[in-house]
């Protein structure tokens, strides 16, 4: 028991959100790939402006079509 409550308490697993402040444990962030820069999605969102999952999602137009517009 008690090393659970270690590893959960541990201050190397603790950093601090780059946009709101808020100190949060990095390894429960549901930001996917900025755990150790933002609290969450919103953040990461509210900072960059869009989220990595969102960009990496997003799909190429074909280069016929990019060249006409």
């Amino acid at each position: 028991m008690t090393a659970t409550l270690t590893s959960i308490s541990d201050p190397t697993n603790i950093k601090e959100c780059r946009h709101c402040g808020l100190r949060y444990d990095w390894r429960r962030s549901p930001s996917t790939s900025l755990k150790m820069t933002y609290c969450g999605s919103l953040c990461e969102q509210a900072d960059l402006g869009f989220t990595i999952d969102a960009l990496l999602r997003v799909e190429r137009a074909p280069r016929e079509l990019a060249i006409a517009a």
